[in-house]
């Protein structure tokens, strides 16, 4: 049996975007000229919150740079590799907290 589908066009997009892939247009659009230190590149993204998970948990810019404990980031790719199991290690923390579990069981 099929679904029939929605009736009402929404403009949500169809997917949420959080850590690296959220963080990678920003980075794209600031101006950013590598090698840099992660003062400069906190200070270009505008100190952003970055979505870590699809239930709206967010952190800053500054807070994940802190967490990777480098200084300098030879290139865009660099960067991004750094910050992802960074991103992951919060994403963990904030599924971990019960009220992460608590939204994990409300459908919405």
């Amino acid at each position: 049996m099929a679904a029939r589908p929605p009736q009402n066009e929404t403009s949500d997009p169809d997917t949420i975007e959080f850590g690296i892939a959220a963080l990678s247009d920003d980075v794209d659009a600031a101006d950013i000229d590598y090698p840099a230190d992660a003062q400069t590149i906190a200070q270009a993204l505008d100190h952003v919150a970055v979505p870590i998970d699809a239930a709206g948990n967010t952190v800053t810019i500054d807070e994940v740079l802190e967490e990777t404990q480098k200084s300098q980031f030879e290139s865009r790719r660099d960067l991004l590799e750094s910050l992802h199991p960074v991103f992951e290690q919060f994403r963990a923390k904030a599924s971990k907290s019960l009220v992460a579990r608590l939204r994990s069981l409300v459908p919405f």
